[in-house]
């Protein structure tokens, strides 16, 4: 092997592994490869119904049961208490109306951004999934392994010493969201998921855990977890609301 020719191969080489590295760090090329693994294969709807521990002040306030329905990419139903109260939240794509003793109470604009990211972003277009990760803030130029709760994570976000920003903190090896932070000129939200279980072709956490500027808001604890049930989907008109079943 010639001089020349050792030199050459080099400088493949190391191109080859720069432009790893350089993917590596890229948070478009991690989406793409979540993407490419659960785009088709998710599931359409899950149903399922939760403890939800409401604390304040750091306190165990009280404990409540709710009952959820999901269609991806964006339609989402929680029934507070028993499904025959009338007291519900019917989440669209940008919209949520809340309801008490089944008549309209508000309406609001809400992105409903959290089940974009714990599975509606594999029902759109992947251009506009990328899109829309933009439009929340999510830096996907920022990207790096850490580790969380002692399981290897990939970080998308800015987390540089004394930035404030959003950031998607995702397992390693199956891409599922662990840890959620949001940040806007008044307040920091912090999501934990945990204890996630396949179904249906697609991973669900059956813990989750809610924090507003560092102090803890709500605990949820998921049972009965059913993924591609046929839905009703009379349940999640806002104009003519019904109980859900």
């Amino acid at each position: 092997m010639t001089k020349t020719y050792r030199i050459l191969l080099a400088v493949i080489s190391i191109l080859i592994f720069s432009f790893s590295a350089v993917s590596q760090q890229n948070g478009e090329e991690l989406i793409k490869k979540m993407y490419a693994l659960y785009a088709g294969k998710w599931y359409h709807t899950l149903t399922f119904n939760q403890t939800t521990d409401v604390y304040r002040n750091d306190s165990l306030n009280s404990t409540q049961t709710w009952y959820e329905s999901i269609v991806f990419p964006s339609q989402f139903r929680i029934d507070f208490g028993p499904k025959d109260s009338g007291n519900a939240a019917i989440f669209t794509a940008d919209s949520v109306y809340i309801f008490k003793n089944g008549q309209l109470q508000r309406a609001r604009i809400n992105d409903n951004d959290l089940i974009f990211l714990l599975g509606g972003l594999y029902f759109y277009p992947l251009e506009q999934t990328i899109q829309k990760l933009k439009s929340l803030g999510f830096d996907l130029s920022k990207i790096h392994q850490d580790r969380w709760k002692g399981k290897a994570v990939w970080v998308i976000g800015d987390t540089s010493a004394g930035k404030n920003g959003n950031q998607l903190w995702l397992d390693s090896e199956h891409f599922f969201l662990v840890r959620m932070l949001e940040f806007n000129s008044t307040r920091k939200e912090e999501g934990i998921f945990e204890d996630q279980i396949f179904e249906g072709g697609g991973w669900t956490e059956t813990k989750a855990s809610f924090y507003f500027n560092d102090k803890l808001v709500q605990v949820e604890h998921y049972h009965n977890c059913v993924p591609n049930k046929p839905p009703d989907l009379r349940i999640f008109d806002q104009y003519h609301f019904i109980y859900a079943r």
